[in-house]
C-alpha cells in the first residue's frame, strides 16, 4: 500500500470508531508477531529504498536520523544472520516506534501533487 493509500485509509479510520477499535489491536499484534521490532528495526526502517520518492526522502533526512537507520539496519541484518534476536532490553517497545521518514515521504508526494497540478494548470 502506498503512502497516499495508507493515509486515505486512516482517515476512513478516524470516520468510523467501531473499525478503528478493531483494526489498531489487530495492527499493533501483527507489528509485535512479524519479529522486525526483536531485530531492533522501526516500522519505517522496512520502507523499500528502490522508490524515487523513498530515495528523495533518505536525503531529507538530518545526519544523526540516517546514521542510526544505517545502524538499526545493519545490526538487525548481522542477527538474523546468526539467528538470534536482541536481549528484551533492547528491543523496540511500541512507545519507541515513532515514524522518521514517513513525514518526508508525505511532504515529498505532496509537493509531486502540487507540481502535477500545476503543470497542468500552465499547459491549459
Amino acid at each position: 500500500m502506498s503512502a497516499v493509500g495508507a493515509r486515505a485509509f486512516h482517515r476512513f479510520l478516524d470516520t468510523k470508531p467501531s473499525l478503528k477499535k478493531v483494526f489498531l489491536p489487530l495492527a499493533e499484534k501483527y507489528k509485535n508477531l512479524a519479529g522486525y521490532r526483536q531485530k531492533g528495526l522501526l516500522t519505517d526502517d522496512l520502507i523499500s529504498e528502490e522508490n524515487d520518492v523513498v530515495q528523495k526522502a533518505l536525503k531529507r533526512l538530518p545526519p544523526k536520523v540516517a546514521y542510526d537507520r544505517v545502524y538499526r539496519l545493519r545490526r538487525a541484518m548481522q542477527l538474523s544472520l546468526t539467528h538470534q534476536i536482541l536481549p528484551p532490553s533492547e528491543q523496540i517497545k511500541p512507545e519507541q516506534d515513532i515514524p522518521y521518514l514517513r513525514p518526508y515521504i508525505e511532504e515529498i508526494e505532496d509537493e509531486i501533487a502540487e507540481r502535477t497540478k500545476l503543470e497542468m494548470l500552465t499547459k491549459a
